[in-house]
């Protein structure tokens, strides 16, 4: 009686785990107030838990099962479902069906208090102009009969909003490559690289750029987002060409947290960056 089932299919491992932590919890009989004085947290975190805003620990769920008095098999479920919640794949197809893309990305930006982009071979997209969005988007190759093109555009530039919240902090590294890479005329490249120069004057905001000729300390084998907030949970997103995958896992938001204070060694700020950057529109020009 305690397998997992009758279910239904739900969007995200976090609901799914959810879903299941709260059916045991019901089928054992057991109150949210009780269950968390035997599991050694709030009865707010067992609400949390069960409502899906908060994925418990493994060491959590465990002592969950057990003071239910779960099966072995039920557990070993419960700990795939974890590792499911803290690690999420959503393909493309299945975005663009359930709307605009740039919507899911905003709710998951508007969480955050600190957002880190790292960027090696396109400007991030919460920096673009729109010309250049345009055109960034068109190059994804995706399906979009259900999906306006144009509302994913005027999505993604209202998403750039945030940028002037000055409760929050934007850090962004992009690589030299990034910077070069043209996805249209030499005046739309100049148009970017001029709308970076002045975002990067906002106090909120840091721009790191990496040139091609700084001595490596890492790799930088694709580009990821560092989601932080204030006492809230940190999660990555990265994208591949086929679908945006979620990290949310405390150890390996680590790997990304300390990848990113690596690459920064390598990056410029400030006056010098601003420097490297008008030699690259000088060249532009020039070219």
């Amino acid at each position: 009686m305690d397998t997992l089932d009758g279910l239904g299919s739900s969007p995200t491992g976090r609901e799914r785990l959810a879903a299941e932590l709260r059916r045991l919890r019901g089928l054992a009989g057991v109150s949210g107030r009780d269950l968390a004085q035997r599991v050694g947290i709030s009865q707010s975190k067992v609400s949390r838990i069960e409502s899906g805003a908060v994925i418990p620990s493994l060491p959590e769920v465990t002592a969950w099962g057990k003071e239910l008095g779960v099966s072995v098999e039920t557990q070993a479920q419960l700990a795939a479902l974890i590792e499911a919640a803290y690690n999420e794949v959503h393909p493309w197809g299945s975005a663009l069906q359930r709307g605009n893309l740039q919507e899911s990305v905003q709710d998951q930006e508007s969480t955050a208090t600190r957002i880190a982009v790292f960027q090696p071979s396109v400007v991030p997209g919460l920096l673009q102009t729109a010309e250049y969005a345009r055109r960034v988007i068109g190059m994804f190759h995706r399906d979009y009969a259900r999906s306006d093109q144009a509302a994913e555009i005027s999505s993604r530039l209202h998403r750039q909003l945030a940028l002037y919240d000055t409760d929050r902090h934007f850090d962004f590294l992009i690589t030299e490559a990034a910077l070069r890479w043209r996805p249209g005329p030499v005046q739309v490249l100049l148009a970017q690289l001029d709308r970076i120069m002045s975002i990067r004057t906002l106090d909120n905001v840091t721009v790191g750029l990496i040139p091609l000729s700084a001595e490596a300390t890492t790799l930088t084998s694709h580009g990821f987002v560092l989601y932080e907030g204030d006492g809230q949970e940190s999660w990555v997103t990265v994208e591949t060409i086929h679908a945006d995958m979620k990290v949310a896992a405390p150890d390996h938001v680590g790997i990304y947290r300390s990848r990113w204070g690596l690459l920064r060694e390598m990056a410029l700020y400030g006056d010098e960056a601003r420097e490297f950057l008008s030699r690259i529109v000088a060249g532009l020009r020039t070219g």
